[in-house]
């Protein structure tokens, strides 16, 4: 029984054990992969994708059983080389291992070849057909982003209602079949079926239009091309990212509560308006951590201050460690972080503050341009800036002006300086009260009261030195008469010794006297006069005479100071008067007479004008207004030169007796009149020729024997027969008109003809005769005036016997020899006369003037047409209009 009973107990454990191996078995191996291909593969052709992660999680070797395919790490399965299924189905394993784990794990992968439809042909009598107008649309079908397989993936199938009539065969074209990207779907040519081949990102093509097409064997399509749309379902694989790697905000200091610092803006690559974009913003941290100054708004990102103790000089950055996250900030969100930096701007809420109470500095008196004392600051606002510059004033003890307070800009000292020279004799020390500003205006904190400003007191010493002579006042003014004699004592300058403030011991000099007019006494200072003085004098301004004096003491320090000598205004100058005055007729009948007074207005107008009785038979001379005359003609006055005494006398009775010399001139203006100056001077010397007896008898003797001589010649021209002369040449002793431009005769010596004195031929004793009552002149002689001397001929010349030619002429050799050093002796004495008085009538030299003319060629005015206007004639000089009136006259 024993025996019976044990053996069905072997039984058992044998059962058990084998059932824990098949259970160790089943928990080695992974789920088994059926993959649909069609029945011809080429080779490395994508056969599908298979999720080796989920059999073996750290599989680090992946290797095929069959030697026709391979696999990559991914899972992708790609054929070696060209491959036929047949028969239709085949299957192979995948083996993985982990070498660290030791760990095998083995994948069957069965292939399913699609079967291939037998053809149906269509009847003869199915060739009119027409095509369906129903269309073969399929459910619409989105894809998955990042699906992990199997692939190929079933996608979608097509089918016409024309297959049940027809072998129908399906294809397709567009993105991912034909163009970019490149067969990610295919379609199963009998059954429809598309399929589609590895994973998408929805980030790089978001839907794939697609087209379907139906058609037989012979190539009819009874159906329509169909419209497919696959569109990319979005997965939540792209984590949310700050826009900007390096954030940086700025706001000020002990600003209020709630002030916005900046905004931070994250990216998020999923598809917009989903949950996998609505993105949650958050502060992880902050650096330093205490007290929280900042928070941030979770949906738009806007930081704002939560506190008002952002004190730059306590901490001047900050920097948040942000987070954003999508999902709507869930927690199986994706993530990323960020730091961004928060520095805060200075303001003046610190006042700068002397590092010492007090100071003391020291200087010598009389120096000016000196550094005294430097002063140091305090200020914890930032450096170098409006905030902490400072401004120093002196507040008290420089009335005087004597110091000046600057800041240093390269330490932001003070420096305390000395510009006007202290004197120990008068103040010993000076206190000085100081205080310090910022450049910029104090930024008053929120609940607090504004600082007062920070003041020190610096004691200043004026430290006694041996100094000069002191000249106070720089400039002094003493008063004197005008025409003070020589020899007079004036009262000088006077200079102290500060130190024994008295003037003894010193010694003065002059330095500046520009007329010379003193002598200085060199121990007293005081002035003697050496000249008269002249107010009116050129070195008098403002009736004021300066002398510059130099004291010295015995230690050679001397010092300068000006005395003013103020002259008082003495009547000593009477009216004066320009002489030489200017009547023209054509613009005024009188002249205005302007004198002046070289004394003072106290001394001078109004002047009063009187006339000498010898001239006022013939002028009029009337004051204008106390300060003018005016000199008027009684009748009319021929052009020349006139005296006419005057009388003017100041407003104090000092006269002066003038002689005018009045110019009546034919002009518009005195610069127009062009008279020469004969007249004046033959009317200037004759009243100085004065007359004797003898002198006045001779005149009367020569006067009667003249006339004698006179009374001869006529009674012995009287008796002889006046014959009319008749020259040989009377075509050149008419006159001619003048205009023409013929040729004329040559000159020759045989044509130059001379009139003779001959008695038988004409009267001597005629100069100007008729010829047959036409008027026709003729000269009888050439006459020439040597020097200053009588008159000689060229018959005087020649003498009697020589003087007639047969015919009456001269030759030219005799006319020339006449006429040639007479003419050179006239220039001659013309060129040493510096009076001019021989050239009035006599030969005058004549230069270049110039190249052109306005006034163009003579000869142009025979080319002048009787409608051109004679509007010049208005306008012609003085003594034109003279000929002119004349011509009207007559």
């Amino acid at each position: 029984m024993a025996e019976a009973s044990a053996a069905p107990g072997s039984l058992l454990c044998r059962q058990l054990l084998l059932a824990l191996l098949v259970l160790i078995l089943f928990c080695d191996a992974c789920q088994k992969v059926s993959l649909q291909v069609p029945s011809h593969l080429r080779a490395e052709t994508l056969v599908g994708k298979v999720n080796v992660r989920e059999c073996l999680q750290s599989a680090s070797l992946i290797r095929a059983s069959d030697p026709d395919f391979r696999v990559l790490q991914d899972g992708s399965v790609y054929t070696t080389h060209d491959l036929v299924l047949s028969p239709p189905r085949k299957s192979f394993s995948i083996f993985l291992s982990d070498s660290q784990q030791r760990e095998q794990r083995e994948m069957e992968i069965v292939l399913e070849a699609i079967g291939k439809k037998v053809l149906r042909k269509r009847h003869t009598k199915s060739a009119a057909l027409k095509r369906s107008k129903r269309r073969w649309a399929p459910i619409p079908c989105s894809l998955m982003e990042n699906s992990l397989g199997p692939f190929p993936q079933h996608v979608q199938q097509v089918q016409s209602d024309a297959a049940q009539n027809y072998t129908i065969f399906y294809s397709i074209s567009g993105p991912g079949v034909d163009k970019e990207p490149f067969n990610l779907f295919f379609i199963n040519k009998d059954t429809g079926d598309i399929f589609c081949t590895r994973s998408i990102d929805r980030e790089q093509y978001q839907e794939f239009p697609l087209y379907a097409y139906a058609t037989t064997a012979d190539g009819y399509a009874p159906e329509y091309p169909l419209p497919l749309l696959f569109k990319v379902e979005d997965d939540n694989d792209n984590a949310p990212y700050f826009e900007n790697k390096v954030t940086i905000f700025t706001v000020p200091e002990n600003c209020r509560t709630g002030t916005s610092v900046g905004k931070v803006t994250a990216i998020d690559l999923d598809e917009p308006d989903t949950l996998h974009t609505r993105l949650k913003y958050k502060i992880l941290q902050q650096i330093p951590d205490h007290p929280k100054h900042f928070s941030i708004h979770p949906d738009t990102g806007v930081i704002t201050t939560t506190s008002l103790l952002l004190d730059r000089e306590k901490c001047d950055t900050y920097q948040l460690v942000m987070e954003v996250r999508d999902m709507g900030g869930q927690h199986f969100g994706l993530f990323n972080t960020g730091t961004i930096t928060i520095s805060l701007q200075d303001e003046n809420d610190n006042s700068p503050y002397f590092t010492e109470n007090s100071y003391f500095a020291e200087v010598e008196e009389n120096r000016i341009d000196v550094e005294i004392l430097r002063m140091a600051v305090h200020d914890l606002d930032l450096p170098n800036t409006a905030h902490s510059k400072a401004v120093y004033t002196i507040l008290q003890g420089n009335e005087n002006g004597n110091f000046k307070i600057s800041t240093d800009p390269n330490t932001n000292e003070a420096v305390l300086c000395v510009v006007k020279p202290l004197n120990y004799e008068v103040n010993r020390q000076v206190t000085l009260q100081i205080g310090v500003v910022n450049e910029a205006q104090f930024s008053s904190v929120p609940n607090s009261q504004p600082p007062t400003m920070c003041t020190t007191t610096v004691t200043v010493k004026v430290k006694d030195s041996d100094e000069g002579p002191e000249c106070q006042p720089p400039v002094k003014v003493i008063q004197s008469k005008d025409g003070l004699p020589a020899g007079q004592e004036l009262l000088g300058y006077k200079a102290m010794d500060p130190e024994t403030r008295s003037g003894e011991g010193l010694r003065y000099k002059k330095l500046g006297d520009e007329d010379n007019w003193f002598e200085i006494n060199e121990n007293t200072g005081d002035l003697r006069t050496v000249k008269v003085l002249d107010r009116e004098s050129k070195f008098v301004k403002n009736d004021q005479y300066n002398v510059s004096v130099v004291a010295t003491d015995a230690g050679g320090r001397s010092c300068t100071g000006t005395l003013v000598v103020l002259l008082e205004d003495n009547n000593d100058h009477p009216p004066q008067v320009d002489k030489d005055v200017t009547i023209c007729q054509h613009a005024q009948d009188f002249a205005v007479l302007s004198p002046n007074d070289a004394d003072g207005p106290e001394n001078g107008p109004p002047f009063v004008f009187l006339l000498d009785n010898s001239a006022s038979k013939h002028w009029t001379l009337g004051s204008k207004d106390g300060k003018t005359a005016v000199l008027r003609a009684k009748q009319h006055m021929d052009y020349n030169y006139y005296n006419v005494p005057i009388t003017i006398k100041d407003r104090h009775g000092l006269a002066a007796k003038h002689v005018l010399s009045v110019r009546v001139c034919d002009c518009t203006t005195p610069s127009d009149c062009r008279m020469t100056s004969k007249v004046r001077d033959r009317d200037a010397k004759l009243p100085n020729v004065i007359l004797g007896k003898w002198a006045i008898l001779a005149m009367v003797l020569g006067s009667a024997l003249l006339l004698c001589a006179l009374f001869t010649c006529f009674c012995v021209a009287t008796k002889r027969t006046v014959k009319k002369c008749i020259p040989e040449d009377v075509a050149q002793q008419n006159l001619i008109v003048s205009n023409t431009e013929g040729p004329g005769e040559e000159v020759m010596e045989a044509n130059i003809r001379l009139p003779t004195q001959t008695s038988n031929v004409c009267d001597t004793s005629m100069s100007v005769g008729t010829l047959g009552g036409q008027g026709v002149k003729t000269q009888q002689s050439f006459e020439m005036v040597k020097g200053g001397g009588g008159h000689q001929t060229l018959d005087s010349v020649k003498g009697a016997g020589q003087g007639v030619l047969e015919a009456g002429r001269y030759t030219y050799t005799d006319w020339h020899s006449f006429t040639q050093p007479r003419l050179g002796e006239k220039v001659y004495l013309c060129g040493q006369d510096e009076e001019h008085r021989l050239c009035e009538d006599q030969v005058r030299a004549y230069h270049y003037e110039g190249r052109g003319s306005a006034a163009g060629s003579v000869g142009c005015c025979s080319d002048r047409q009787e409608e051109e206007g004679l509007d010049f004639l208005d306008h012609l000089e003085p003594k034109f209009r003279t000929l002119a009136k004349t011509c009207v006259r007559k």
